[in-house]
């Protein structure tokens, strides 16, 4: 069915005159007509009658009228899903407790009128490329630069935000009545992250980190998400967690569990968003915008990142000069 005769048809149902819908389409009275022509040809039937006054609907024009309205707004819904500006940015987040969002979320405060698509599926800065490189998604947040996260062609990457993580503890642990832990207080200690997958940056993130600092860094077990991870802390003596300080994480009071700042040096992780060079769309600048505008600088001798991050994010973590 053609889109323009069904647009003819309802400008003529709503001006009541094949003149007014002509100038109101910008086009001529008679190209009117021979739209209209051709749909009813098309629906076998007759949808206006001409009256002294212009056109009435008939029955059968009546009928079609709601249904021509849904199939233009249907059109544009179409048109608008793959216009930059006119759909949603889709950003992945990785997963909506994590730092990521939080950062979208701040955005979303101060820049209401961005139309935000958040995506959790992508779980791997290889799946992330690939999308971008499909245009799957618009941008994606991710650590990058490791063996497993270099940058392909036509993949750009800026930083974005302050990933720090904090130990997450039960009552019962020996270091829960601490105010705050070095790296080297964690020495010893057992720092369970179940379910991490091999192969990807925050794999290649948490073995530098061990390497570093001479961590123990324990992956066994299968995981049963968030709140199980929980459970077991809370009634662990001997078990830690590294959580992200803006990791959103709910538990029972009686739980008690303690989160505990890690300093000298702080431990980020390297978040970037990467989008792809060609992306168009408006509300991607000033997210990028945004970010550059809420950077958190910090001393380089008082931040870990792994060597992998690269210069670039040392710069912007820390405002010193990288080299060219």
């Amino acid at each position: 069915m053609n889109f323009e005769a069904v647009r003819a048809f309802v400008t003529i149902a709503e001006e009541g005159q094949f003149q007014l819908a002509a100038a109101r389409l910008d086009i001529s009275q008679q190209a009117v007509s021979k739209r209209l022509a051709a749909l009813e040809s098309d629906l076998g039937v007759r949808l206006f009658t001409r009256t002294a006054g212009g056109a009435e609907l008939t029955i059968d024009g009546q009928a079609f009228l709601p249904h021509a309205r849904e199939l233009l707004r249907v059109e544009r819904r179409a048109v608008d899903s793959v216009r930059p500006g006119r759909r949603a940015l889709r950003v992945d987040v990785i997963s909506y407790r994590t730092a990521p969002a939080a950062v979208l979320r701040d955005f979303h405060r101060i820049h209401p009128d961005a139309e935000l698509g958040l995506v959790t599926i992508l779980d791997s800065a290889q799946a992330a490329f690939a999308n971008l490189q499909a245009g799957t998604i618009d941008a994606s947040f991710r650590a990058v630069g490791s063996p497993v996260s270099q940058l392909p062609s036509g993949i750009k990457s800026r930083p974005a935000g302050d990933d720090v993580h904090e130990l997450l503890v039960g009552p019962a642990h020996p270091l829960a009545a601490a105010r705050s832990v070095t790296p080297a207080d964690l020495v010893g200690q057992r720092i369970w992250m179940p379910g991490m997958l091999p192969d990807t940056e925050w794999a290649a993130y948490f073995d530098d980190l061990a390497d570093a600092f001479g961590l123990t860094i324990e992956r066994v077990g299968p995981y049963f998400g968030t709140e199980h991870l929980l459970d077991v802390l809370a009634d662990s003596s001997t078990l830690a967690h590294l959580s992200g300080r803006q990791t959103r994480l709910l538990w029972p009071d009686q739980y008690d569990l303690r989160r505990i700042p890690i300093r000298h040096p702080a431990l980020v992780y390297p978040m970037s968003l990467i989008w792809h060079q060609d992306n168009a769309h408006p509300d991607l600048v000033i997210l990028l915008d945004y970010l550059a505008s809420t950077e958190v600088k910090r001393a380089e001798s008082e931040i870990w990142v792994p060597s992998w991050a690269g210069p670039r994010y040392i710069s912007a973590m820390t405002g010193a000069r990288s080299a060219r």
